[in-house]
């Protein structure tokens, strides 16, 4: 067997990441998990948080990451998400920007479809500024 997870993340723009790491750590919905060769098979929706790649005992990425979800196989992990950056690219300024938006959007709505879309899209923005430096 061997001694690396073969690790891919996705978004719907583009493949960010895919090779073999020692160990990734995933925001699951019901909280991290983390991910070593052999790891038993599971899948898990993911929420708005970021995942770590480890490689030789190091987090060398770290990667935001919000809605989709997690397949986990003895050999690999694949994360299909609808949103992800590494963590180095989120603008604070921006995001603070939308988040004000957001808010302000959230009085306007009407429907509790639109109102549940909105309070999302602010959950996200909310995690990316917590991650941010």
């Amino acid at each position: 067997m061997t001694d690396h997870v073969d690790f891919e993340l996705v978004s719907p723009e583009r493949l960010l990441f895919s090779r073999g790491v020692d160990m990734v750590v995933v925001p699951g919905a019901e909280g991290d998990f983390g991910v070593l060769p052999r790891h038993s098979p599971l899948i898990s929706a993911i929420r708005p948080g970021v995942i770590k790649v480890y490689e030789q005992g190091q987090v060398t990425e770290t990667i935001f990451v919000a809605d989709g979800f997690a397949e986990v196989t003895p050999s690999r992990c694949t994360v299909l998400a609808e949103e992800a950056m590494p963590v180095s690219d989120i603008d604070r300024a921006e995001v603070e920007h939308q988040l004000k938006n957001l808010q302000d959007d959230l009085l306007d709505t009407k429907t509790d479809e639109d109102k549940a879309a909105i309070q999302r899209k602010i959950a996200t923005a909310a995690a990316k500024l917590q991650v941010s430096s």
